[in-house]
């Protein structure tokens, strides 16, 4: 046997023999319970209100979501020139009428000027909000209006800018003011932001996976190391697919699970889609069709209750 088979060897043996005793020692830490998760079945947010049935962000969108019984709205936010947290997922107002610019340049009065819903083209291919003036909602009108419902925040300024190094700050005080920590998801695409989110709230609101963090949780899962890995989130909302990669596998699902986060998957249009999603353990449908999402999914529970009761 040659030196470089006898060190391959040994390298080998001494990295199987970290890993039984890392797994021997360690065990999987477990994110706490969060009051806003604890759901006895999966749940629908509908998607900025459901995008797809009035304009997103809109208060006619969050009324019809409401009204077909979702549990949960999935929204983003943003910083005004005057430093108030709007819904808003582009940093354009290129959606409204006669807008031009950044949101980060207009106040909200100068926000409410324009019409919200003059872009919107609805399933029959009609505009019918066209002549209609709809405004901005800001996230305090939202946690006011619907105080029942489950709300996923989405911070979308970047950390790197102005906003954004407001951001965590100002939506920790609202949530503070309006006492909604047990309602509300926090998260961003930014991990950066959750993290900064969270020196404020010390994990006393329930936070979203951002892009670091989930790159983390697939890599440990992958690895032979998963074991290693302890979460600093209570919920990941992900699409199926990123990239090549794919998200939505079963094992993938039950290795959060066993960490005690559920799995949302977006932006899911399909009822095919849906059930195969919840068939493999997902705990959260994000979806621009509350209309058909609702409905199936009350069927789909109610058919696997009846086939238990059966047996």
């Amino acid at each position: 046997m040659g030196k470089k088979t006898k060190l391959a060897l040994a390298i080998a043996a001494a990295s199987a023999a970290a890993w039984a005793g890392s797994k021997a020692v360690l065990k999987p830490q477990k994110r706490e319970d969060k009051q806003v998760l604890q759901f006895k079945h999966p749940i629908i947010l509908a998607h900025r209100g459901g995008a797809h049935l009035a304009p997103e962000h809109t208060k006619p969108a969050f009324e019809k979501a409401a009204a077909l019984g979702v549990e949960g709205f999935e929204i983003d936010i943003r910083l005004t020139k005057d430093e108030e947290i709007i819904l808003f997922h582009d940093d354009t107002v290129d959606r409204t009428t006669d807008g031009v610019g950044f949101v980060k340049d207009y106040t909200l009065k100068e926000i409410n000027q324009l019409n919200h819903g003059y872009h919107f083209v609805d399933l029959e291919g009609n505009t019918p909000y066209r002549e209609e003036k709809l405004s901005a909602v800001t996230l305090k009108e939202l946690l006011i209006d619907f105080p029942s419902i489950y709300v996923n925040i989405d911070i979308k300024d970047s950390p790197d800018t102005y906003e954004g190094s407001l951001m965590p700050s100002k939506l920790w005080r609202l949530i503070e003011e309006l006492q909604v920590q047990d309602r509300v998801v926090v998260t961003s695409f930014y991990s950066e932001q959750v993290d900064r989110f969270n020196l404020y709230a010390q994990n006393r609101v329930a936070l979203g996976a951002g892009e670091t963090d989930i790159r983390k949780a697939f890599t440990a899962f992958t690895s032979q190391f998963g074991h290693l890995y302890h979460p600093k989130v209570d919920v990941f909302q992900i699409p199926p697919k990123h990239g090549v990669i794919s998200l939505d596998m079963q094992k993938f699902i039950s290795f959060l699970g066993n960490l005690n986060i559920p799995v949302h998957y977006w932006t899911i249009n399909d009822t095919e889609m849906m059930e195969r999603l919840i068939k493999r353990g997902a705990k959260g449908i994000v979806t621009d069709r509350p209309d058909l999402a609702v409905p199936f999914l009350r069927e789909l529970l109610n058919s696997t209750n009846s086939n238990d009761e059966s047996n």
